[in-house]
């Protein structure tokens, strides 16, 4: 199985495909099989990186605990042992933060950047409303399909949850082998929540996609639009009546986002 080092720890990683890199990174809590739709769709163009955070997965576990940064230092380890120079980078969520500091610490690295479902941090953050934060502090500490379960509400818009159970059945088996103790799902929680670009967003030179649903109460749509307007010409979708899983909700999503890298797959950082 291939692993990248990075100090002390071994990243778990899996490529699919051929071509261009895109590396993906991960949200909260979610190992490498959590991209298991977005995989194929953009393997047919690229070649396609997942891996799991440390702590997270088949990725080496550690007591400290880490921030952001350190997390995007991680994912340009991951980068340097499958001997990909560029990528495109795309995170969601948790994953989204990472990305835009692998996009300000390494912005040569950077091939084009797609910012899902996250935030920039800071002050200006715009909060879920308290039951969905209540919820997630105390997921940490439920039985991980209990947990999965529980979070469909806030994971899902309501057209998903009404029309398309199968969906969401297929997510959470595919995500419940795989789970995230509980110390290491806080370590998260903490590093999301020191997460803070705001003042260095307009240093990005990578084309920049910001996507976002609608309906997204974890992380509201709000956060997309400000990450948007402060990175020099990046492009905003929101998808009606997507949930902060939007690529479950909107089966169009990473079909879109492929056809975003695949147009800028050759250009130059700021071009």
């Amino acid at each position: 199985m291939p692993f990248a080092s990075r100090g002390a720890f071994e990243l778990y990683y899996e490529t699919t495909g051929a071509g261009p890199p895109a590396l993906l990174i991960s949200g909260q809590a979610m190992t490498l099989a959590g991209w298991w739709r977005t995989v194929p769709v953009l393997a047919e163009s690229f070649r396609v990186l997942t891996f799991d955070h440390r702590g997270v997965g088949r990725s080496a576990h550690s007591p400290w605990p880490f921030t952001v940064a350190q997390l995007a230092d991680d994912a340009v380890a991951l980068m340097d042992a499958a001997g990909a120079q560029r990528a495109h980078v795309y995170g969601i969520s948790l994953g989204g933060m990472v990305a835009q500091e692998v996009a300000l610490r390494y912005p040569e690295r950077v091939q084009a950047l797609v910012l899902g479902a996250t935030t920039a941090g800071g002050p200006g953050t715009i909060l879920a409303r308290p039951e969905p934060l209540g919820f997630f502090v105390r997921a940490g500490a439920m039985g991980p399909e209990e947990a999965e379960w529980a979070a469909v509400p806030y994971n899902y818009g309501v057209q998903t949850r009404r029309h398309h159970g199968e969906r969401i059945a297929q997510d959470i088996a595919r995500r419940v082998p795989d789970t995230t103790d509980a110390l290491v799902y806080v370590q998260q929680v903490a590093a999301a929540a020191s997460h803070n670009t705001v003042g260095r967003l307009h240093a990005i030179v990578a084309p920049t996609l910001v996507v976002h649903g609608e309906d997204d109460v974890v992380i509201p749509p709000s956060n997309g639009r400000l990450l948007a307007n402060a990175i020099p010409g990046a492009e905003l979708k929101i998808w009606p009546g997507a949930g902060h899983l939007f690529m479950t909700d909107e089966p169009r999503a990473d079909p879109y986002i492929a056809a975003f890298l695949e147009r800028h797959t050759g250009a130059q950082p700021g071009l």
